[in-house]
């Protein structure tokens, strides 16, 4: 659990989570609509996803000539 913490304390997990609940506000009271929300939304969470993901994976090993 330590650990988790740890992790959910880097800074794109900061500016991660500060952007969705900005905009889950914005979206509550009305300053922008639904579908902005979910196009700003889902732009966030695929790069963030995606640079996790982009971690796990291994190199390919280099092909020698």
């Amino acid at each position: 659990m330590k650990e988790s913490l740890i992790k959910l304390l880097k800074v794109k997990s900061i500016v991660t989570l500060l952007v969705t609940a900005v905009f889950c506000f914005l979206a509550v009271t009305g300053r922008v609509t639904g579908e902005q929300f979910m196009t700003i939304f889902a732009t966030v969470i695929a790069f963030y996803y995606g640079t996790q993901a982009e971690k796990r994976e291994p190199e390919p090993p280099a092909e020698g000539f």
